[in-house]
C-alpha cells in the first residue's frame, strides 16, 4: 500500500532520510534541497513503512528527489513511482524526472525498466554538488567512483507509461 506522507509521519521521515542519504539534504545540479520539507509517499507493509519518496513540483515538472525502499526488490520503489506518475498525471504535469549517479547501477536498470529514459549528463556534475554536500562519498557502490549526474525522465504525456 502507498500513501501521501502526512505531518504525523515528519519525524520517521526525517530519521529514513538521514539513515539513507546521510543527512536530510540532497544535492543534484550544483543545487541542495532539504527533502524533509517536500511533500511525498510513503509505502507500507504490514503496518509498518518500508518506502519512502519525495518530490518537488515546479510549474509542469515533478523531480523526484529521494527514493529508497528496504529491502531492495520488494517492490515498493515501483509502488512509489507508480504513485508519483499518478500524481502527476491526475494534476496535469508533463513529466517526472530525477537525478541519480554513475555508481548507482541498481537504480539505472530500475529506472529504464519502470519506462524513464536516460536523458542528461553531467560529467564531474557529482563535484559540483559535493562542494554544498561534502559529505557525498568519492566511491560508492561497487566501488565505482561517485563522479557523474544522470538524469532520467518520464514524459506524461507520452502513451508509453512506466514498463514494470
Amino acid at each position: 500500500m502507498v500513501r501521501p506522507l502526512a505531518d504525523t509521519d515528519r519525524r520517521w521521515m526525517e530519521d529514513w532520510l538521514r539513515r539513507a542519504w546521510g543527512s536530510t539534504t540532497v544535492a543534484r545540479h550544483g543545487a541542495v534541497v532539504d527533502a524533509a520539507r517536500l511533500p511525498g509517499f510513503v509505502a507500507v507493509a504490514d503496518g509498518e513503512p518500508v518506502g519512502l519518496l519525495t518530490y518537488d513540483r515546479q510549474g509542469d515538472e515533478v523531480e523526484v528527489v529521494t527514493l529508497q525502499a528496504e529491502p531492495e526488490g520488494g517492490r515498493a520503489g515501483q509502488a512509489l513511482m507508480d504513485a508519483v506518475a499518478g500524481y502527476g498525471r491526475d494534476t496535469g504535469a508533463r513529466r517526472i524526472w530525477l537525478v541519480t549517479t554513475n555508481d548507482n547501477i541498481r537504480a539505472i536498470g530500475f529506472y529504464q525498466q519502470w519506462g524513464m529514459d536516460l536523458c542528461g549528463y553531467v560529467h564531474h556534475g557529482v563535484e559540483r554538488s559535493r562542494r554544498l554536500k561534502p559529505s557525498i562519498p568519492t566511491v560508492g557502490n561497487h566501488g565505482i567512483a561517485v563522479r557523474h549526474e544522470l538524469e532520467f525522465a518520464l514524459d506524461l504525456g507520452s502513451s508509453d507509461g512506466p514498463g514494470i
